[in-house]
Formats: structure tokens, sequence, C-alpha cells
């Protein structure tokens, strides 16, 4: 079996669920064909999440074409340092960039802002810290950023999408020192059942990925377990974390299935279930 090979369509889920947190721009064929993929298989809406400025604008551009796409725009957490600092190596696919300073990441806040202002952009995000990729002289430009896009979901009254990744101290501390939006989603939860049980305090949507398949995921398992389940989001993060046992193979939204499966097991759930609890929580979590 080839590793670049799509995986099967999984059996359709009797009861609609949606795709939380979707990169449609990397995944491969056209943006009707995955949606199609999708419907065929019952996960009939996906939030489609931009990571820099020309991803958000398309983001924006796809939703306002789709109605089952909703849009997330931001500044993702390693694009603020190389705005600031540069991007010699070309990390971020738009190749090697020179630094532009505060200005230029003020700049690009800005445009988020304004395209945050959208009525069919209904999130901001992925924002938050990455201590995984980003090293300390990094951080102040995260965090600036992080800070900013917790201002621009607040006014505009839009769900905040958080990337957190070996960070979960600083980000649950900047969310209490400046007051999280009303909604507030960790995409990709990576975290254990005790920050788990924190997030549930707070009211944080609590989303999960093919990772929690993983296994070596115990402690993400652990952690949905004691997650209410009304505050548990479903995701690809596709094109990444395939779910077993398609590890290491191309992701896309129909394969929510396999994932939301993994997760009702947990949960002791039956799969109709958590469906219908994970449809009315994405919904409620980015008001559509």
């Amino acid at each position: 079996m080839s590793r670049t090979e799509a995986p099967p369509l999984p059996e359709p889920l009797r009861v609609p669920v949606a795709d939380s947190h979707t990169h449609l721009d990397m995944q491969d064929g056209t943006v009707e064909e995955g949606l199609a993929r999708a419907a065929a298989v019952n996960v009939t809406t996906v939030i489609q999440v931009g990571c820099d400025v020309k991803g958000s604008r398309w983001a924006a551009e796809t939703a306002a074409a789709h109605p089952s796409v909703h849009a997330a725009v931001a500044l993702h957490p390693n694009e603020a340092p190389r705005i600031v600092h540069g991007d010699p190596d070309g990390w971020s696919r738009q190749g090697t960039r020179e630094g532009g300073g505060s200005a230029a990441l003020h700049e690009a806040l800005a445009e988020i802002d304004a395209l945050a202002a959208l009525d069919h952009v209904r999130g901001v995000g992925e924002t938050g810290l990455d201590c995984f990729r980003t090293g300390p002289e990094g951080m102040a430009a995260q965090e600036e950023s992080f800070r900013a896009h917790i201002e621009i979901a607040k006014r505009h009254g839009k769900a905040l999408v958080i990337h957190d990744r070996e960070a979960h101290a600083d980000v649950l501390r900047i969310l209490a020192d400046a007051g999280a939006p009303e909604r507030t989603v960790f995409h990709c939860y990576s975290g254990d059942a005790d920050m788990a049980r924190i997030c549930a305090d707070a009211g944080y949507f609590m989303s999960f990925a093919g990772n929690m398949t993983f296994k070596n995921a115990q402690p993400l398992r652990d952690a949905l377990a004691v997650a209410p389940t009304e505050l548990v989001l479903v995701e690809t993060d596709a094109p990444f974390l395939t779910p077993a046992p398609y590890r290491g193979r191309p992701n896309a939204p129909y394969l929510i299935p396999v994932t939301l499966r993994a997760m009702a097991a947990v949960k002791g759930l039956d799969e109709d279930t958590l469906a219908s609890a994970v449809a009315d929580n994405t919904a409620r979590a980015f008001d559509y």
C-alpha cells in the first residue's frame, strides 16, 4: 500500500457532523471533490482554517463560495515570528523572506482583523503558541500576535481557535490574563486529563484529531474520557494527523468517521449519540 495513496471511504455516519478544523488548500484535488467525498460519509460542514494572510483570504473566499464551508482566519503562531524576523528557510511555503519587524506584523494583523469582520468568517485562528518550531527569540512575537487575535475575536464576536504545541501553561495563562472570548476552541487538543478539567471549568471546547487513535496517545484518550461531551469537537487537521490504521497517508475531511468512532469508544457512547453532540457543539462553537 503506497504511503501517498488516499485511504478508502469509511462507512458513512448516520448523523451528519462537521470537521471543525481542516486545510482544504493543502489537500489534493479540488475543493468541490473534497466536499463531495466528505458529504458522501455525512461530514456535511467543514471549518477551513487560514494560517497566514494569503491562506486566510483564501479561506474567506472559499467559505463565501460554498455554503458547507465556514472560515477561520489568523496568523499561525509560527507565522508571526517569520513576519517579524524573516524566514530564511522558506518553511512557510512562501519562499525565503526578510524580516519586516513589528510594523509588518501589525500590517498583517490589520488584514486579519478586516477578514474577521466578514459574516462567513466564523472563527479567529489558528492562533496561540508553539514552542516546538519557534525558539525563544520568536516567542515575544508569538505572544503579541496571540493577544492581538484574542482581542480581534472578542471585538467581532467570533470563536477563538487555539494552536497549542508544547505551550499549555503559557496558553492558559494568557487566556486568563487577556480574558478568553465567549467561545474558545483548543484545536487538535494536546493536553492531558488534568488540563482537560481546567479547560472544562473555563468552558473551552476541546477538538480531537486523528492522533487520538495513535498507539502512544493514551494521555489524549484519558483527556477525552474526562472532557464533558458538550465541549467535545472532532477534526481532521487534514492533510495532517491521519487516524489509524491510515497513519502516514493523506488525511481529508471524509476520514472524520474513523476518528469519531474511536472517540465514541473512549467515551463509552454509541456513535450516533456522540455525532449528534459533536454536530451541536460545533454549530454552537462557531455560531452557525
